[in-house]
């Protein structure tokens, strides 16, 4: 027969009402030792490698002139989340530049259907994705078409989540390191002359140790990318170094 001492480590589907009372009574006796050790650890790690090359666009462009949100692409399996992304970079520009007079994507696509020129923007993006070039004369129509003379394309190249055991005891998981990676792409496309004036790149990975089920959503890791990016756009008044998420590390 097994001892109540070796039943404490049998596999959940095992346990007696002795053992779980036990295991109760063990988890309730180290749970101070616990909290002072999960308190003491790093609870979230950041890395950014943003990078952008500014190839003909000034300061003052993108507030005297505006820019247009048109569809991004993102790698196949999240075709839903294209509006998502155009939304939560949508909001993220707003409050970092409100200066520059935006265009949102439900605007930009009805006004592309109203001008008649929704099979033209078909062909475009048809087009974009075997050439990587937006054709200069539809892109010059759809700036008419929303007063806007540059319009922003977004690539959503890779999103990955996930979750990792840290901290486990008695079978019970306590601490576990929640992880999210991003690979976004951003150009700003001329409408007047059909060329690339801004285009930007980010990787960002971001984790966090917790005791919490919650995962690094989406939207969370979308927000932190743009703001890298969007803090890396000519501006008289801000540096071009990307900005980090905030961080509430501990070091052991």
């Amino acid at each position: 027969m097994d001892t109540p001492y070796l039943s404490l480590f049998q596999r959940p589907s095992r346990i007696t009402t002795s053992t779980r009372a036990a295991r109760a009574w063990l988890i309730t006796l180290f749970s101070p030792l616990i909290l002072i050790l999960l308190s003491a650890c790093s609870v979230s790690q950041n890395h950014s490698s943003a990078q952008h090359i500014v190839i003909n666009l000034s300061p003052s462009d993108l507030s005297s002139h505006g820019i247009a949100f048109i569809i991004p692409s993102t790698v196949t399996g999240r075709e839903e989340d294209k509006q998502t992304l155009a939304l939560i970079v949508a909001k993220v520009l707003k409050e970092e530049r409100p200066d520059i007079r935006q265009v949102s994507l439900p605007y930009t696509l009805g006004a592309i259907n109203n001008a008649g020129l929704a099979g033209a923007y078909k062909t475009m993006f048809e087009d974009y994705k075997a050439t990587g070039i937006f054709d200069r004369g539809t892109l010059r129509k759809i700036g008419e078409a929303v007063n806007s003379r540059y319009v922003i394309q977004m690539n959503l190249a890779s999103f990955n989540q996930g979750s990792r055991g840290r901290f486990s005891m008695l079978g019970y998981r306590l601490f576990q390191t929640k992880h999210a990676n991003i690979r976004i792409f951003i150009q700003i496309w001329d409408t007047t002359t059909g060329s690339i004036a801004w285009e930007g790149v980010e990787e960002l990975i971001l984790s966090e140790e917790t005791a919490s089920e919650k995962v690094i959503n989406f939207t969370s890791v979308v927000e932190a990318s743009a703001r890298n990016l969007i803090h890396l756009l000519p501006s008289d008044s801000k540096a071009t170094e990307p900005l980090l998420p905030k961080q509430a590390n501990k070091s052991p």
